[in-house]
């Protein structure tokens, strides 16, 4: 459940008067704004132009939704207004998710323009990403704005539309603008690659790989082993990509699914049959991709229950 104006913080030691009385005065996003604002501010160089290093990690919640507000009134997306749709002929859910999404697209502006105001944008490595794909929450349907774009899938699903995400990266000082790269790459990269950035020492038996080269405009000579992908809400369904290939297996026991990305990237011809070789080398490398783990067992959707499984969606 996502709530946007809860009565405490997120450990219930900080009591939010704006919302007290079941008033809503405080939008939990508005609040990560500011803080981010003012941490930035005091962090701003001294009086003698002095850089002070400083890593901020940004987690905004929208455009999540509120699944409990879903149930009982059909309109999951909390917002404190929906403009600038609000004459839009649009369904309210529809509505209220376009506003956060502008509301988060200000937000992410107005801590643009603090660091130009400091005079350390250019100097300022700024990573933009999200977590997952499109969901379908919140009375939503993500099919209205085509949110998952060519892609197939949401969220909780393994493929495309549900783990292929954006990622933008701007440091104006070091990294040219208007670059666009196909270096695969998963979220595990980015402690090796903020890591180098600092100029600190990491382990080297990371899943992650430093993407410092190719945001730099090089050649990524440091690959990665093929990516591997494992969900267990939803019974056990697994996923690997290697290079142009990605096979996404929807149960447990069944086969393999195979998809040549580069040709397909909606996943829409499983190749499986006609590339027996690609498959016997992917079931290979999953022998050893996961250490089996009592508190994530192998199960089919049918023993973990579709009742609750049903729910949890």
């Amino acid at each position: 459940m996502w709530r946007y104006d809860p009565k405490s913080g997120y450990d219930d030691r900080e009591i939010l008067v704006e919302n007290q009385g079941g008033k809503k005065g405080l939008y939990i996003p508005d609040l990560l704004t500011r803080a981010a604002l003012n941490f930035v501010r005091n962090n701003k160089p001294d009086q003698f132009n002095h850089y002070r290093p400083f890593f901020l990690y940004l987690s905004y919640i929208i455009p999540h939704a509120n699944n409990e507000e879903a149930r009982r009134s059909g309109n999951g997306m909390q917002v404190p207004t929906d403009a600038p749709y609000s004459t839009e002929s649009w369904q309210q859910a529809e509505k209220n998710k376009a506003a956060m999404i502008t509301r988060l697209d200000a937000d992410v502006g107005k801590l643009m323009a603090k660091l130009k105001e400091l005079k350390i944008d250019e100097e300022t490595v700024v990573f933009f990403s999200s977590d997952n794909g499109p969901h379908k929450e919140g009375g939503i349907d993500p099919k209205f704005f085509q949110s998952s774009g060519p892609l197939r899938g949401i969220k909780r699903d393994l493929y495309e539309g549900g783990i292929r995400v954006p990622l933008i990266v701007r440091w104006p000082a070091q990294i040219k603008p208007g670059q666009v790269s196909s270096f695969i790459g998963a979220f595990w990269d980015f402690l090796p690659t903020a890591a180098e950035l600092a100029g600190a020492k990491y382990p080297t038996n990371l899943d992650g790989v430093s993407m410092l080269p190719v945001l730099f405009g090089n050649s990524q000579t440091n690959r990665h082993e093929p990516l591997y992908w494992e969900f267990h809400e939803r019974g056990f369904q697994q996923a690997i990509r290697l290079e142009d290939w990605k096979a996404v297996r929807p149960q447990a026991g069944e086969a393999l699914e195979l998809y040549n990305l580069k040709s397909d990237v909606g996943e829409k011809q499983n190749v499986a049959d006609k590339n027996p070789a690609v498959i016997a080398k992917l079931e290979e490398y999953l022998k050893t991709a996961r250490t089996d783990s009592e508190h994530w067992p192998i199960k089919p959707l049918a023993e973990r229950g579709a009742g609750k499984d049903k729910k949890a969606q």
